[in-house]
């Protein structure tokens, strides 16, 4: 073979490694219009911009900083690329394309951790002229397994906490530290321990070479597994901290729709009694007949009703939420001793029972038999203990994850935060939730410790 073909082969290879793994992380992400044509071309290009590079692979692959400029060269170009196809910042083609490099050099170990074990143990003497495509075989098999492998041990679960793809700068920290780890720690071993082989790459007559070696290759798998656990933990807390910021922001919220839902009900109120004052006038002046007039009352008494829970805010959400039920035909019966729901926060009690309300009417909104539209709502104390029980049918079927349901739309990245919100405000105040489903009825328990 001639040094471009030797060199061009290594440049194709590591592109097309690197595709795979890019792939797996990328799929997911928004794509633009005209994606797959886009995809094929940007290919095209890496690769074509790829291969003249075989050159300076052979000029400066001789040493440790020509091979990081190659290979920084390499993944400048196919993350460019990337932009192109794919709708996203920057900051998440960066870390998506870091954690593909991450990967292929994890693959790239593992197989020369193999493979050098094998030279050590001479078990490839036997192959004779057939050499490079046994070589060539073994190569791509643990190749292979190590894509399945790293798909159901990282890949998958890292793709799937990046549901919101809003990623900080510690995400891209990270990235860079990934990309910095892995070419280096690959250049350096590659470039010294070639020197050291004899007859072929990693095959060494001096054993302490093989150790160090595959001491070397060791270390580099070790560091991108806790790279990619890094990863995963940062985009956990991330996410997190995304949830805490939008739960804050609805608190916010539900203070000013508390105070927009107190004044309109008194106002509400105000006019029902006018209104009754009204029709008691009309009734003495003989304008409307005492049964016309109870037929209105009864009619705007719904309107002029307060529940009394022993908490001011309680009482405004609880009557609000009833005349919406009163309108859809389902049935909100609550127990509530709100006056030991003091210790909480106005803004927090109303995030609270809010989305613990509208979860519940969500579900029996659904509902088309009249006897299950029913809703039942319990805040007793007992002992040391303070309770917050909710009941209410659905319909379908409920699955679970981490001991909330998971929410039934389409959209799963828009959706299902009432849930999380309210786990959030319960362990706040040191409390603990839990949810279960009975038959076809639906349990929601908040334990409060006084």
């Amino acid at each position: 073979m001639t040094y471009w073909q030797t060199y061009g082969y290594i440049i194709v290879e590591f592109l097309f490694e690197y595709s795979v793994f890019a792939v797996l992380f990328l799929y997911k992400l928004n794509r633009r219009k005209l994606f797959p044509l886009r995809a094929v071309l940007s290919l095209i290009a890496v690769f074509a911009i790829g291969l003249p590079v075989a050159y300076f692979y052979k000029l400066f692959g001789e040493t440790i900083w020509g091979r990081i400029l190659v290979y920084l060269f390499l993944f400048a170009v196919f993350t460019l690329f990337t932009k192109l196809c794919f709708c996203e910042s920057f900051l998440t083609l960066l870390f998506c394309c870091s954690m593909a490099y991450a990967m292929q050099n994890f693959a790239y170990k593992v197989y020369l951790i193999i493979w050098t074990s094998g030279e050590q143990l001479r078990l490839y003497d036997g192959w004779g002229t057939h050499f490079n495509l046994y070589y060539r075989i073994m190569y791509y098999l643990i190749f292979a397994a190590c894509v399945v492998g790293a798909w159901f041990l990282f890949i998958r679960r890292i793709t799937a906490k990046m549901e919101s793809r809003k990623l900080n700068f510690r995400i891209l920290l990270i990235s860079l530290f990934i990309l910095g780890i892995t070419i280096l720690l690959c250049s350096v071993e590659d470039l010294f321990f070639a020197k050291l082989s004899v007859m072929r790459e990693n095959r060494f007559d001096n054993y302490i070479y093989f150790v160090l070696r595959q001491t070397g290759n060791a270390f580099s798998v070790v560091c991108c597994i806790i790279v990619f656990l890094l990863a995963s933990k940062a985009i956990v807390e991330n996410k997190l901290l995304q949830e805490v910021e939008y739960l804050k922001h609805t608190i916010r919220q539900g203070e000013r729709q508390y105070q927009m839902s107190k004044d309109s009900i008194e106002l509400i109120n105000i006019k029902c009694h006018d209104i009754k004052y009204k029709l008691d006038s009309l009734m003495a002046q003989g304008a409307m007949t005492p049964e016309a007039v109870k037929n209105l009352r009864d009619s705007i008494s719904i309107y002029d009703s307060k529940t009394e829970t022993g908490n001011q805010l309680l009482n405004v959400l609880i009557t609000e939420k009833s005349l919406y039920c009163e309108q859809n035909g389902i049935n909100l019966s609550c127990m509530i001793d709100g006056a030991k729901l003091g210790f909480m926060e106005a803004g927090d009690l109303y995030c609270l029972f809010g989305n613990l309300i509208d979860n519940a009417l969500e579900a029996v909104k659904k509902i088309a038999e009249k006897e299950r539209r029913i809703i039942n709502l319990m805040v007793k104390s007992k002992d040391n203990l303070l309770l917050v029980q909710e009941e209410n049918y659905f319909n379908g079927n409920l699955d679970f994850e981490d001991g909330l349901p998971v929410t039934t739309k389409e959209d799963k990245s828009g959706h299902g935060f009432g849930m999380r919100s309210l786990r959030l405000i319960v362990k706040k105040y040191g409390g603990e939730m839990t949810t279960s489903v009975t038959d076809d009825i639906f349990h929601l328990n908040i334990i409060f410790s006084r």
